[in-house]
């Protein structure tokens, strides 16, 4: 295996360069914007160049890995490393003007989730994790919470570009558990609320019909800091729930119930 103490260094370095990029040109006036699969889905000139900055990095210190990009094409070779990058996560928001959006960059070596880190340029924040040695917030370790109620819980959740077609929307589940805590919240990143949960300020987390860019590295922050994180569905999609093991088991019992 490669150094991950080394590695994890890189991708920290090529996080912040992306995430300058996006950070220098925050509220451009002519920002170039485009659709994706649907109107809704959008992609702008920085995610292009944030992925640029991050795939040039990869490319010089590790050419033989296979790379897995929301903005580009995948082609599978017979490398045990893959990288997992949404150079952007958060498009909307950045395209809108709200400061909540992220870099997402993680490893798997066979399979396994072994590097992952979350950067929000506006914040300022680095969070990293590697696998066996915790995981951290601008070098300072992180813990999930230890709520255990919904009721004291703040957590997460958010609604997929095919919601107008998609057989589960997710609203039935945000109508069943809004009463239910103390408050939920629609951050519009994944990468972002999976670090929110690891570091406690998020209790929990759950949504569907997400990519594997979207929650790969938040997927190691979580467990690192001492979290759970489960696909509640499976499938060509990834469907999660993500918190200590009790506001996980609430959280999946109320959407059980949604659906029975």
């Amino acid at each position: 295996m490669i150094d991950l103490n080394e590695a994890i260094n890189l991708v920290k370095e090529w996080a912040y360069r992306a995430g300058k990029a996006q950070k220098d040109n925050y509220e451009k006036k002519d920002l170039k914007i485009s659709t994706k699969s649907s109107k809704i889905d959008l992609v702008t000139e920085i995610d292009d160049l944030s992925e640029k900055i991050i795939l040039e990095g990869i490319k010089k210190e590790y050419p033989d890995h296979d790379i897995l990009s929301e903005e580009s094409d995948f082609k599978k070779t017979d490398s045990d490393y893959l990288w997992i990058i949404d150079p952007l996560d958060g498009t909307t928001n950045y395209a809108q003007g709200l400061p909540i959006f992220a870099v997402s960059i993680a490893l798997e070596f066979r399979g396994e989730i072994v590097l992952g880190v979350v950067y929000n340029p506006i914040l300022d924040e680095m969070f990293s994790a590697v696998e066996g040695k915790g995981a951290y917030l601008n070098d300072e370790k992180i813990k999930i919470g230890n709520k255990d109620k919904l009721i004291e819980s703040v957590i997460a959740t958010g609604f997929a570009y095919d919601r107008a077609s998609s057989e589960n929307s997710n609203i039935g589940n945000l109508s069943r558990i809004l009463p239910k805590v103390r408050g939920i919240r629609r951050m519009g990143a994944a990468a972002y609320d999976l670090a929110s949960v690891a570091c406690g300020r998020l209790d929990g987390y759950w949504e569907f019909n997400l990519s594997v860019w979207d929650v790969a590295a938040g997927i190691l922050l979580i467990r690192e800091a001492g979290g759970k994180v489960i696909d509640i569905e499976g499938g060509e999609n990834v469907s999660v729930i993500a918190g200590n093991e009790n506001i996980i088991k609430l959280i999946n019992d109320e959407i059980k119930s949604c659906y029975r």
